[in-house]
């Protein structure tokens, strides 16, 4: 299992940027896919973005390609989503997730964060 902590959100102005940091602790940490999902209020909880843990590789949604970036540094056990050109259809509760396998399904991951809110206002 992997012990996740997001932290970053807040409040910005649409257009503003935001980066979101994930803190993983846990012996399965370095071998899991990681991922950021987000969930809107009314609405159900959706990918965002995923990297590898075999030579990153970085999957996105289509809202949000070229206007967020995921990395990974596996020596100090954190990820990281930097958000540009925020929107505030972007405003939703940000999780991030650890799993065997990337995926863009939420149920594929087995560990979760407690999530970080981000507001964008217009």
């Amino acid at each position: 299992q992997v012990q996740l902590v997001e932290s970053g959100g807040g409040l910005v102005q649409a257009g503003g940027s935001l980066r979101l940091s994930c803190a993983a602790s846990g012996r399965a940490y370095s071998t899991s896919d990681m991922g950021w999902f987000r969930q809107a209020p009314g609405k159900e909880r959706e990918f965002v973005a995923a990297i590898t843990w075999i030579a990153g590789r970085t999957y996105y949604a289509e809202s949000v390609k070229g206007r967020f970036t995921i990395s990974r540094d596996n020596a100090r056990g954190t990820m990281s989503l930097q958000m540009n050109s925020l929107r505030p259809e972007d405003t939703a509760l940000y999780y991030c997730a650890a799993g065997p396998l990337v995926s863009y399904s939420s149920p594929k991951y087995q560990s979760w964060g407690q999530g970080t809110q981000v507001t964008v206002s217009s």
